[in-house]
């Protein structure tokens, strides 16, 4: 398992207790959804390790109360604090037709209402404090907000996503 086949689930923010639980903090949008797995992967050493789980209690505010299997003390759960969580993509749940992963977005073309078509979504930023679409445009790489109003509609038949830029925004990264 590689990490171009999967997705983060989330990461392991602490120890909880005595006995090998931890608080994992989830990056999804619908939890309930993740309710009941049995195993997860972790990136130890830049590969992706199946850990099983014994249980996987969800929590408010996307947090999880979790213990895997074989740890069973503070000092186990300890090594595991800071590790990213992925699951396959495979277990993504469906969208609706105007709903869309980001990840699905990587080649789409991204056309603004005002300047036409800008260029081809190379990557996809996923930070703390804002989602950003990495694009390619004549050359030099342009980030654009994923925000209500700047993305006014994808169109994954056409592979597509339609914005409506800031004013001035491309003519920063085309400055010299």
């Amino acid at each position: 398992m590689n990490k171009d086949n999967c997705f983060q689930l989330g990461y392991i923010a602490k120890v909880h207790g005595l006995h090998g639980e931890v608080t994992i903090v989830l990056d999804v949008d619908y939890p309930e959804a993740y309710e009941g797995i049995e195993h997860v992967f972790i990136d130890q050493k830049s590969r992706l390790v199946p850990f099983f789980l014994e249980y996987f209690d969800l929590q408010p505010n996307n947090k999880v109360l979790a213990k895997f299997e074989d740890y069973n003390t503070m000092d186990d759960a300890e090594k595991l604090v800071g590790s990213e969580l992925y699951l396959p993509l495979t277990a993504l749940e469906e969208l609706g037709e105007d709903q869309y992963y980001f990840h699905e977005l990587i080649g789409f073309e991204v056309v603004d209402a005002s300047l036409g078509s800008i260029g081809e979504i190379k990557i996809i930023y996923d930070l703390q404090t804002q989602d950003l679409l990495g694009v390619d445009h004549k050359g030099k790489e342009v980030l654009i907000p994923i925000q209500d109003g700047i993305i006014q509609k994808v169109d994954k038949t056409a592979k597509k996503v339609y914005c409506q830029l800031p004013e001035g925004l491309l003519e920063i990264y085309l400055e010299e």
